[in-house]
């Protein structure tokens, strides 16, 4: 095969790199401190180059999990690995220098240094200068690198939008397309989560509870108030999966997420999370100023459980719980009802216990792969007992609330036959035995409630409490 003495360079972001470092880098730093995201603006004042400098110094991003596009790393190794290759982007030299390393093959890095910023106009005067016009090969992805690519020899076109391949011949002649592969519908889905709206069911509960399921009124607007935490959850699920890109690239499943293995641009994130959560805040001021309250709640123990709660080893799984219980209460808000202290109570212990699973499982396979610390979280492979033994405890509590509700005055009010709850307490034993019996022979999803979905017994018990409580009505 006959050498081919053009250079070939090689844009990082959307090319070689399924991500964006300077966004990556933004999250990280305000992932390790949130204060960062109130000095970005002074950062960016000093300009892009100073700004992407900094967060670099700051993010401490591994190089060696980022997502890279495999057929474009395989490629350079393959069909161009005898060509001389140069990286070329407006990521600062720092982040460029080291994925040149951990990727390999390539003879320069061109990139951002910290004074000057190599955006698509400055790179393609730097790369006539230093190769001549039509004296270089260029791969890219995006329509800014047209500047680029109108003097260049060849193009290389990577995870580009539709028609702009269309556009590149019409400046150069190209010489390989790789298709875009991201973004697809169902990418889409799975980082909105709506399977996680089931937790918002719980909304519902003050309804059913006040039996009021056959009022018009009241059934929608708890329907509402269903949408607006599904909304308002679907933009937390965003916003923490682009704040644990790092630590959901080390999980043995996390890591497949969409924004984690670049399936979906983190840009696209980062612009929805917040439309989402303003959407939500909207529908719920229809409702009342209360309920908009409550969810506003909701969502700042969010964003503080994604920042930093999460990482504190206990109070991770006390907050969670405490999530699961304002969505009741803004379930009584918006019909409204007064809010029951036995269901709340109930509540926090049932879905502390739960949490305590999914911590379970996530410790668990940390040890049996032989790990010692769980990335992103303050638990270690020692902690599985103390969880075990906090988590059924917790799940007991729960039940010996609901026996002392079916006793109390509050109950006799509402059910006729209010000797036929008593039924609901060996379902509920059965049922949270059963949940942490799986867990600890590995069989837990790391989401209980998905488990429950999907869990026949589950489904069965959840059939068999429905009877007992019409019964007693």
């Amino acid at each position: 095969m006959q050498r081919d003495d053009v250079p070939l360079c090689v844009d990082l972001d959307g090319t070689l790199l399924r991500s964006d470092l300077l966004i990556e880098s933004a999250l990280a730093g305000v992932r390790r401190n949130p204060l960062d995201a109130l000095r970005l603006p002074g950062w960016l004042r000093r300009g892009r180059a100073a700004l992407k400098r900094r967060l670099a110094e700051r993010a401490g991003l591994d190089v060696a999990r980022l997502p890279y596009d495999v057929r474009v790393v395989e490629w350079l190794h393959g069909e161009a690995a005898s060509r001389r290759k140069i990286l070329c982007t407006a990521a600062d030299a720092s982040l460029a220098e080291a994925v040149a390393a951990h990727v390999g093959g390539f003879d320069e890095v061109l990139a951002s240094d910290g004074a000057n910023n190599l955006s698509a106009a400055a790179k393609a005067q730097l790369l006539c200068a230093r190769f001549g016009e039509r004296g270089f090969d260029y791969a890219a992805d995006t329509e800014a690198d047209l500047q680029v690519w109108r003097r260049a020899r060849r193009a290389i076109v990577v995870n580009a939008p539709a028609g702009l391949a269309d556009r590149v011949r019409g400046v150069c002649e190209v010489e390989r397309v790789f298709g875009r592969e991201n973004g697809g519908w169902r990418d889409v889905l799975r980082a909105l989560r709506p399977h996680q709206w089931l937790k918002n069911l719980l909304v519902l509960l003050p309804l059913l509870a006040a039996h009021l399921l056959f009022s018009p009124a009241a059934v929608s607007r708890a329907l509402l108030a269903f949408a607006c935490f599904c909304l308002c959850a679907s933009a937390a699920y965003l916003a923490n999966d682009l704040l644990d890109l790092q630590a959901d690239r080390q999980h043995p499943r996390k890591r497949s997420r969409p924004f984690a293995s670049g399936a979906l641009p983190i840009r696209a994130g980062v612009a929805a999370s917040p439309l989402l959560a303003a959407a939500a805040l909207l529908l719920a001021l229809c409702l009342s100023r209360e309920f908009a309250a409550v969810l506003l709640a909701y969502a700042t123990t969010t964003v503080a459980y994604s920042l930093y709660l999460k990482r504190v080893a206990i109070l991770d799984v006390v907050t969670l719980a405490a999530l699961y219980t304002i969505r009741i209460i803004g379930g009584a808000v918006a019909i409204p009802v007064p809010a029951s202290h036995w269901l709340l109570a109930f509540s926090m212990f049932l879905f502390l216990s739960l949490a305590m699973v999914k911590r379970y499982a996530e410790v668990r396979s940390v040890a049996e792969a032989g790990r010692v610390q769980v990335a992103g979280r303050g638990y270690a492979a020692q902690d599985l007992r103390r969880i075990e033994i906090l988590g059924i405890g917790s799940g007991c509590l729960s039940v010996l609330v609901l026996a002392f509700y079916i006793d109390s005055t509050a109950s006799q009010a509402l059910y006729r036959h209010q000797e036929y709850l008593w039924a609901l307490t060996p379902a509920l034993l059965y049922w949270i035995g059963r949940v942490w019996s799986v867990a600890r022979r590995g069989g837990m999803h790391d989401d209980p409630l998905v488990f429950a979905t999907t869990d026949r017994a589950s489904l069965v018990v959840a059939v068999v409490c429905a009877l007992i409580v019409a019964a007693a009505i």
